[in-house]
């Protein structure tokens, strides 16, 4: 029997609350659209089914229309009724493929431990103002930062301490309020307490604290999370305490965590750091392996590691890698790149990068340029840095200082004196870089090379005018230009005035006044000259009226020059000798100069200067002044005409090697050389396919030896 039962259902939208952080919108609207209404419902309580009345359609209300009734429109309008609907219906959703045989990764969530909303907070602006009370108050006394604490207007809950530790600035003032949250034991501490005060004390590169806060944290068996261990390790490598770096790096492995990538990168800097490349390569490819995608940064730290080390092959891997994996360069890859082929001195690589960086649509800044503008110059590759610095200007890439700086060092290198000159205006008519101490420096170097006194002395009184300090290296080029060109009272007039500015004389300014004193003709003029080197090294004049005096004993000389050597900058104890035996030469002091001679290359200073094969001997002189150069062909000859006069064996071949100058204004060896030979009526030859190389055979120096008379060389 079929019963009729009446009822007023309420249908409601029900949203799921899985995520109560998330607000409920648009609940009210919703249900203030819905309508409440009677529905008739018809059962059959027997178990057969029930017959079909003829008279239903006509028996029911049809302003009370039944459920069944009421949800076929919308049955209708929702499901299809096409025969594939079922399929659609039952499809399972997309799944996630899971490989089977790759295990788990052991890692922590890198999400961060949730916190409340604290936008939604009406106590949230007030506890940031007590925040910044903390911050502005005298970081030194303890004492007033613990007693502004306890005013804190609200109580310390979980969330307000996180929210107060995360705004405090000083790590001081963060460690302090830390250790005080501990003391109050309103709740339990945290992993994210830890992190949080360990970041700020990373800021301040304090790693001993954090040392001690992650060894407090397994002690109290609390979590150590990637974040964690990633601070500890970051801080390590900041201090440059490698070995805590690696050591936390270790024990964070055998926990089973799998570093992040901030973690990866800054261990791979500490192995490269370190020198370790087999370390560097067998952590990156076990990262690479688990899963790890490697970031520029890890890219930028082994292009880095290839380029110090001047490893070709290296570079090369970082680019095929990044490559491989789909990694586009940003920036700090590009320049790192860059800097990295400098090293390995590969400059057409460079150069193609470069383009490669810009075709990308990657701006180049003041590194790159600069790094590029190195590598030419270091190349010699003129025209590209030239063209280079056009491209700057029509594109308004920045340019700063060093940028300026090192492509007129380039033009300085290279003898590039017009170029330079448009740089250096263009630099004074900069709004940001105007020309600074070693603009003017570079430009110094470029007259003085150039033997341009005038100019060179017209850009020292601009200096003196525009309140630029002079350097030692500045005043050590105009001071050797015009020593070239004879105008000593401007020399000691710019040594007077560059003393009373400050500059303090080194080794390389010394010597310069040395080899001044070689080219002066007047004996009143070498005193002059002397009387300035006398303010910057008295010993070394000592010596130079030492092996003046002809009276003087090689034993003398040979002790004075060994203290002298001894205190002087290893790399200026050549160019002192080359000038002590210019020097010589032009006193006519010959004797002198080979003894000279002789204790340079006793005490290491000419370790190449000869060459002995089977098939040939040879004289290096390329380090050598003219006046070294000089005395040195003498006692080679010497030595031949002994050897030859004594029938010892000798090589077929005799050569010796003077270089040809790369400098547009280097005089260079060879013409002098040359001229000596020619007056020595030496056997040696130009060879025509090496330039700045003389060459002769065992016969034409038997047949030059037994054409001469016994006398010596010495010419």
């Amino acid at each position: 029997m079929a019963s009729n039962l009446s009822a007023a259902p309420d249908f409601h939208l029900t949203i799921p609350q899985s995520d109560k952080r998330r607000p409920i919108f648009f609940t009210a609207p919703i249900r203030q659209n819905l309508t409440k209404k009677r529905l008739t419902i018809s059962c059959n309580s027997s178990g057969s089914s029930p017959k079909s009345s003829p008279n239903l359609k006509e028996s029911l209300n049809p302003k009370n229309p039944s459920l069944s009734d009421q949800l076929k429109t919308l049955s209708a309008t929702t499901l299809s009724t096409t025969k594939d609907s079922r399929t659609h219906l039952l499809s399972k959703p997309k799944s996630t493929w899971v490989n089977p045989t790759k295990p788990r990764k052991s890692v922590l969530s890198l999400q961060r431990q949730k916190r409340s909303p604290y936008s939604l907070n009406p106590i949230v602006k007030e506890l940031r103002l007590f925040a910044q009370k903390l911050n502005d108050c005298d970081s030194s006394n303890e004492t007033t930062f613990l007693s502004l604490i306890d005013q804190i207007p609200y109580p310390l809950t979980r969330e307000n301490a996180l929210l107060i530790l995360n705004s405090l600035k000083p790590w001081q003032k963060a460690h302090l309020f830390f250790n005080w949250i501990k003391t109050q034991n309103s709740f339990p501490m945290e992993t994210i307490f830890y992190n949080v005060v360990m970041k700020s004390l990373r800021f301040g590169r304090q790693f001993e604290l954090i040392d001690n806060l992650a060894n407090e944290m397994v002690s109290n068996e609390i979590e150590l999370d990637n974040i964690t261990y990633s601070t500890i390790i970051t801080c390590a490598k900041r201090c440059n305490m490698f070995d805590k770096a690696l050591e936390w790096f270790e024990r964070m492995y055998k926990t089973g965590l799998m570093p992040d990538e901030v973690t990866y990168s800054a261990v791979l800097d500490v192995y490269a750091k370190l020198g370790k490349v087999e370390e560097v390569l067998s952590l990156y490819e076990r990262g690479v392996a688990s899963g790890w995608k490697p970031d520029p940064i890890t890219f930028s730290v082994l292009a880095k590691m290839f380029g110090e080390a001047g490893d070709y092959d290296g570079i090369r891997f970082v680019l095929q890698e990044m490559k491989s994996l789909g990694v586009q360069p940003n920036l700090v890859v590009y320049n790192t790149l860059l800097e990295a082929m400098g090293r390995a001195g590969k400059p057409g690589l460079a150069r193609s990068l470069f383009e490669e960086m810009v075709e990308s649509g990657v701006t180049p800044n003041e590194k790159s340029l600069t790094a590029l503008a190195k590598i030419y110059g270091k190349a010699r590759w003129a025209k590209d840095a030239m063209e280079l610095w056009e491209r700057m200007r029509s594109n308004d890439w920045p340019m700063d200082f060093i940028l300026y700086n090192t492509l007129l060092s380039m033009c300085a290198d290279l003898g590039m004196e017009e170029e330079a000159e448009r740089l250096f205006e263009d630099m004074k008519r900069s709004e940001h870089c105007r020309p600074d101490s070693w603009s003017y420096t570079a430009m110094l170097n470029i007259y003085g090379s150039g033997g341009n006194a005038s100019k060179a002395m017209d850009l020292f009184e601009e200096m003196s005018k525009l309140g630029v300090d002079i350097n030692v290296m500045g005043c050590t080029c105009l001071i050797q230009c015009l020593g070239k060109s004879r105008r000593i009272d401007d020399l000691v007039r710019v040594f007077n005035v560059s003393i009373e500015r400050g500059v303090n004389p080194d080794d390389r300014l010394c010597g310069c006044l040395l080899s001044v004193v070689s080219l002066c003709e007047e004996s009143e003029d070498a005193n002059r000259v002397l009387a300035c080197l006398q303010q910057a090294n008295p010993r070394l004049v000592a010596l130079v009226r030492l092996i003046e005096e002809e009276k003087t004993s090689y034993e003398t000389v040979k002790e004075e020059f060994r203290v002298i050597v001894s205190d002087t900058a290893v790399e200026a104890r050549r160019p002192f000798c080359n000038c002590l035996i210019d020097i010589c030469r032009s006193r006519n002091l010959h004797c002198r100069a080979h003894e000279l001679l002789y204790l340079g290359t006793l005490y290491g200073l000419y370790p190449d200067l000869h060459h002995k094969t089977a098939d040939e001997w040879s004289l290096d002189v390329r380090s050598l002044s003219v006046g070294a150069a000089h005395t040195a062909l003498e006692e080679w000859m010497g030595t031949l005409t002994k050897f030859v006069q004594r029938d010892e064996a000798l090589p077929e071949m005799f050569s010796a090697y003077t270089g040809t100058g790369t400098h547009r204004f280097s005089q260079g060896l060879a013409n002098a050389f040359a001229a000596h030979v020619e007056k020595l009526s030496a056997p040696f030859r130009q060879c025509k396919e090496r330039a700045g190389c003389f060459v002769a055979t065992r016969d034409d120096l038997v047949t030059w030896v037994q054409s001469r008379s016994p006398s010596p060389i010495i010419a």
